[in-house]
């Protein structure tokens, strides 16, 4: 076996028991991004083309910036869905908080000789396009004999509030064009005021089509406003009609005559904000508009580019396999798409991607997305657990109400962190891991940062409340039985059962952070934590093999739960006890959500497996791509795309199975992988705070 240039790193003494990938064949190798270019990849990779759509199986893309989500359809001119981040009002079903709609901003109208194109059946040759790289939907389509139409909406990626819609039409012969952008407000809101105005100065005309709105309960002020950007020099501009149709929806529109072969080019440019963001959200709304306005189309487009290509810097490449690669690069986009840094929101397991799960935070957040943003992008996951830490006092009222010290998570979180979980699901006041993943999420983010400053103030108050509230939790039956009784496991379909594996190894967990945390601060760690610690019992079977809960019959289960404790809890840690429990659990899974596969696919490369890991991994979501963009549904038979979840889950098997990483108290380390058969090389890029890169061979 050929020696890396740079030396393979050791594990931690903590984790040498577990010798997963010592011996196996293999080259892993890792170094400053800034120093290595970037490996061509085909530009097949990046783009995800719709060519063949049909409106009664289309699963729409969404173009994201962490704030914004517009949700496409196969509709000209029309977006299903725009649904802005941390805005959440009581509505719907289970009487909780949901997240909102906004102002559609994007919809427009196109009138060609008088007739409007209104819908699919009009036109031919429609294909939309999904640009990775640069987060960018663009529609394709012909009118009849008479003119060629493209357009791109981006959520701008350096802008949070604001999206744009650039549209250009070729004339096939001599036609008179007339668009219209649209407002209009959806259905659950009220109170809808509407305005128009424009601001003429000596070099620019800026015409504001601007609505507000209160949400359901009158909560929130809603607003959005846009305005149409023209290539003419200012007073050459086409000149421009408002119409107001009804209370919610109003337009403004210009004609045009265009030549046989002339291609016409505008844009409309929009913002989107809400008193939970801004406390003057109409005004805000409007500068926002003015500013991206007087910015140009030309500029915000550079801009956007630029701060992608940032983003993509922490990528994974592989070589040999197009198809995956294609299918990764869209993890990756989802996940970049719903998340940005310097907020304090979170992520649903659904993203921005619609209204599914009703925009809540859940565990899928910290055990299943936040472990690869915490790699690829380390300042995206401090956003994720800054919102875990402003809702700390929340936590705390919970476990007093509940008779607990210390902090106890809700399940389902929203804007308050408050339980949002419907009162009829049992995972509200029962599912008690979500306190345990919050704290481990914590102290990872200190491994991979070193940032005892953040521990300090931040980290180490999550881990001392979460384990306090575990020494209250428990039940002290005795040495070795200090129960957790009464939780829905991680496998949910356990429900209200004694000492669940994953709860328990989660809850031992936390506590072990716990104590290292208060020693690394040079703090006093409460010596009780390592007593109870000590004393949660991990069930077992009389072969070993190790019991999910304490009534476990070996029935099917939902998803992966004892298996979680050799990834990424490191509490089962022998070889043998891992294919153990993998031959044990995984024929036991029924229809369950994507992300378990995933774990499976780790756990069998790192027994250097890695065509079966190969298999587990393709399994876990290729049954729930649908069409026609491959976006990822939560199950193989579920149509809710998109199911970011599944995609974190995904992206660990490529990241801590395939690529062999692995979060350390003194770092990121590389360990000894082997690449699936197809698979020629596969480099990651740009990972923690220090930017590098691995390399597997």
């Amino acid at each position: 076996m050929r020696r890396n240039k740079l030396q393979l790193l050791p594990f931690s003494l903590y984790f040498i028991g577990i010798l997963l990938f010592a011996g196996l064949p293999g080259k892993t190798h890792a170094q400053s991004a800034s120093s290595v270019a970037s490996s061509p990849i085909s530009s097949d990779t990046w783009n995800i083309r719709a060519t063949s759509i049909d409106p009664a199986h289309y699963y729409g893309v969404t173009v994201a910036n962490g704030m914004i989500g517009i949700v496409s359809s196969p509709q000209p001119f029309t977006a299903k869905d725009i649904v802005l981040n941390g805005a959440f009002d009581l509505y719907g079903r289970g009487r909780v908080s949901n997240i909102l709609k906004t102002f559609n901003f994007v919809n427009m109208y196109l009138d060609i000789d008088g007739t409007r194109i209104s819908g699919f059946s009009q036109v031919s040759n429609l294909q939309q396009v999904l640009d990775m790289r640069h987060a960018r939907l663009t529609t394709s389509f012909d009118f009849r004999d008479a003119a060629s139409v493209t357009y791109s909406w981006y959520a701008l990626r350096h802008l949070p509030y604001t999206a744009l819609t650039d549209v250009s039409i070729t004339a096939k012969k001599d036609i008179t064009i007339t668009p219209a952008s649209v407002m209009e407000a959806p259905d659950m809101l009220k109170d809808v005021e509407n305005y128009y105005n424009e601001i003429d100065r000596p070099h620019a005309r800026i015409a504001l089509l601007t609505s507000t709105a209160r949400s359901p309960t009158g909560k929130l002020l809603m607003a959005a406003s846009n305005s149409i950007l023209f290539d003419e020099p200012h007073g050459a501009e086409p000149a421009l009609i408002h119409e107001m149709w009804d209370n919610n929806m109003h337009l403004v529109k210009f004609t045009k005559r265009l030549r046989a072969g002339e291609t016409y080019h505008f844009a409309v440019v929009g913002s989107a904000v809400t008193s939970a963001h801004n406390t003057d959200p109409l005004n805000e709304a409007e500068r926002l508009t003015i500013f991206a306005a007087l910015e140009g189309r030309d500029r915000l487009v550079a801009f956007h580019d630029r701060a992608w290509d940032e983003l993509w810097k922490s990528d994974i490449v592989i070589e040999g396999d197009d198809s995956t690669q294609r299918d990764v690069h869209s993890m990756i986009y989802h996940l970049y798409s719903f998340a940005r840094e310097g907020t304090a929101y979170s992520l649903s397991p659904m993203g921005l991607s619609g209204l599914g799960y009703n925009g809540h935070t859940f565990w899928d957040t910290e055990l299943w997305m936040y472990p690869a943003l915490l790699l690829l992008q380390p300042r995206i996951a401090a956003s994720l657990l800054e919102y875990r830490f402003e809702r700390l006092p929340e936590a705390r009222e919970n476990a007093f109400s509940h008779g607990y010290k210390g902090a106890m998570f809700p399940w389902e979180s929203a804007a308050s962190g408050n339980e949002e979980t419907p009162v009829w699901a049992l995972s509200g006041p029962f599912e008690h891991h979500i306190t345990a993943d919050i704290a481990i999420a914590a102290w990872n983010y200190f491994c991979v940062t070193q940032d005892k400053d953040w521990l300090r103030d931040k980290g180490y108050p999550i881990l001392k409340a979460t384990a306090d509230f575990w020494t209250s939790r428990v039940e002290r039956n005795g040495p070795g039985h200090y129960d957790i009784k009464n939780v829905v496991a991680a496998d949910e379909w356990a429900e209200n059962v004694d000492n669940n594996a994953f709860t328990n190894a989660a809850a031992r967990a936390n506590l072990q952070y716990a104590t290292d945390a208060a020693h690394l601060l040079g703090l006093k760690a409460d010596p009780d934590w390592m007593t109870v610690r000590a004393n949660i019992p991990i069930l077992h079977f009389d072969d070993g093999t190790t019991r999910e809960h304490a009534a476990y019959q070996g029935e099917k289960i939902k998803q992966a739960d004892v298996n979680l404790l050799a990834y990424p809890l490191k509490e089962v840690t022998s070889p043998e006890a891992i294919r153990r429990d993998l031959e044990y659990y995984e024929p036991r899974v029924g229809e369950g959500p994507a992300m378990t596969h995933a774990i499976f696919a780790i756990l069998y490369e790192r027994l250097g497996r890695p065509a079966r890991a190969y298999e587990d991994f393709k399994a876990g979501y290729l049954p729930n791509l649908r069409p026609p963009f491959g976006v990822m549904a939560e199950t193989a038979t579920g149509d809710n795309p998109y199911f970011a979840t599944g995609a974190g889950g995904m992206l660990q098997a490529m990241l801590n199975g395939f690529g062999g990483l692995e979060i350390t108290p003194s770092g990121i380390i590389q360990g000894r992988t082997t690449l699936p058969p197809r698979w020629k090389s596969l480099k990651i890029t740009g990972i923690g705070p220090n930017r590098l890169d691995y390399s597997v061979k």
